[in-house]
């Protein structure tokens, strides 16, 4: 899987994605992250990539411009040879991220070009020209989509093969299979500050531990959808 990220901020992006399990995947071959400086390709001396919006309103705007020289560039075939690509441009506006979509992405695709906004957004022209899908990490805003970039990139690579030490990792997780909210876990000390940790998790009875797992994550499912 190749992640394109088109970005003001590549530095971010790199610093973000450049650790732990997303770095070692990186450096394993299992996934490849190229952030894009969209003003390299600004033909503005000033290498400015934004301007006023039309018809008034606050704050700036980006220009299609130079968005879509950063894609064309990044998606010519002599670079990049990914043949099933989708662009999502992070917006608040778009269908909210889910694991459902994740997996969607992480199966349906092999290069994820993400254009992350910045200022008072992007023109509307560039999302008509190129991007398939808007997506938000949630109902607030924020001061730019490089953090939503790298939330997108982090969800869908840990579903790509080779980046975990087993798919076991994800398929059992919150989200995965439609169980809203994961059970609880615990580790050594068996006592802690008084609390112990629940007696069917030391038995070693694999089906009564089984059953546990279920029914205390059908309980806090539960409890977080009344809320």
């Amino acid at each position: 899987m190749r992640f394109d990220i088109m970005t003001l901020f590549p530095e971010l992006v790199k610093t973000v994605l450049s650790e732990s399990i997303i770095g070692r995947a990186q450096k394993s071959g299992a996934i490849e992250v190229y952030a894009h400086n969209i003003r390299d390709y600004s033909k503005d001396k000033h290498r400015r990539v934004d301007d006023t919006p039309y018809g008034g309103g606050m704050g700036m705007l980006m220009s299609p411009v130079p968005i879509y020289d950063c894609f064309t560039a990044i998606t010519a075939p002599e670079v990049n040879s990914c043949t099933k690509r989708h662009v999502i441009y992070m917006s608040p506006r778009g269908q909210v991220l889910t694991q459902k979509k994740a997996k969607e992405l992480a199966e349906n695709y092999d290069n994820i070009v993400i254009l992350c906004g910045h200022y008072e957004g992007v023109d509307q022209r560039i999302i008509d020209e190129i991007v398939d899908e808007e997506l938000s990490i949630g109902d607030y805003v924020l001061t730019g989509g490089e953090i939503p970039a790298c939330i997108v990139t982090d969800c869908v690579s840990r579903m790509i093969d080779g980046v975990l030490s087993s798919p076991e990792c994800y398929e059992k997780e919150s989200f995965y299979d439609g169980m809203t909210v994961e059970y609880p876990q615990y580790t050594r000390p068996p006592e802690w500050r008084g609390r112990k940790v629940p007696e069917v998790l030391l038995s070693g009875h694999h089906a009564n531990i089984d059953k546990w797992k279920e029914e205390e994550a059908k309980r806090l499912t539960e409890e977080r959808n009344k809320k």
